[in-house]
């Protein structure tokens, strides 16, 4: 499945809730879902659970969803948990195990997204890593590759030279001047840009005069607004909220429509307000 919806389901942090909060996700409406091979912070293995209980219950079938996960490099792992990968083998072979992992945890022939959790320590590593996932995309085995936790251009750059980036996955909220830099790269590229702690990292905009009238105005939230600004931006945000209702509005927020006089300068008025923050 391409990436059709506009909204990714973030399945970090969940531990044993995984796979309640992603079923219920996915019936309120979710279709993309990210995760990653990375015990420490998610349990890749229930999202698989969940993913079968969805298709054997609820005949919401794996073509039906997309998948998205991560090799973690060993900084991000925590050692005293098993790992994905033996970390003294060459990275190129850590990748494959990963991978083989992921596919096993998921209960999937193919990942719709492929991407690296982190740059490595060094940028020879991390093309050696690139190069890794696009033999990955060769073999069918991933149809998407790309990078999160990247916020140097050069970097991007750098791994454009073999193969063209075709997903980032940034911080994108008020801490981080909104990641201006990389973003506008990968708008410029034509490249996915997807966006993580968007809300809970951005009291300013939440709190913003502009989005909260735009709430009262639509009968809104003020997250949905800025779900609502990311997303015509050219942003896919990830949403890890464990609550029904609030998964139901953030699904909601593509099918939103404003009509009334004084919406535009509103909007135009948060627009400023992060493009000048």
């Amino acid at each position: 499945m391409s990436l059709t919806t506009k909204i990714i389901y973030g399945t970090a942090w969940k531990k044993e809730r995984t796979v309640d909060l992603v079923v219920k996700a996915a019936l309120n409406g979710f279709r993309a879902f990210d995760t990653a091979c990375q015990p420490k912070h998610y349990r890749e293995d229930l999202v698989g659970e969940a993913l079968a209980l969805l298709q054997e219950k609820h005949n919401i079938k794996r073509g039906d969803l997309f998948l998205q996960t991560k090799y973690t490099p060993i900084g991000g792992q925590d050692t005293s948990q098993p790992l994905p990968y033996d970390p003294s083998d060459p990275i190129s072979k850590q990748i494959q195990s990963s991978c083989r992992k992921s596919l096993s945890n998921l209960r999937t022939t193919y990942l719709d997204s492929y991407i690296l959790h982190s740059p490595l320590p060094t940028i020879e590593q991390t093309l050696e890593a690139w190069h890794a996932l696009m033999k990955l995309q060769d073999e069918g085995t991933v149809r998407l590759i790309g990078v999160s936790n990247t916020y140097d251009v050069r970097i991007l750059q750098a791994l454009q030279k073999a193969r063209k980036v075709q997903v980032v996955q940034n911080r994108w909220y008020e801490g981080n001047d909104w990641d201006q830099k990389v973003f506008n790269y990968c708008k410029e590229l034509e490249i996915m840009y997807q966006s993580f702690w968007s809300l809970s990292g951005s009291p300013s905009l939440l709190t913003h005069p502009a989005v909260l009238q735009l709430a009262k105005m639509y009968n809104l939230t003020a997250a949905q607004i800025v779900f609502y600004v990311a997303q015509n931006e050219g942003i896919i945000p990830l949403s890890g909220t464990t609550n029904e209702v609030h998964m139901r509005e953030d699904v909601a927020v593509e099918d939103i429509a404003f009509t009334k006089d004084g919406t535009e300068d509103l909007l135009q008025a948060v627009r400023e307000f992060i493009k000048g923050n």
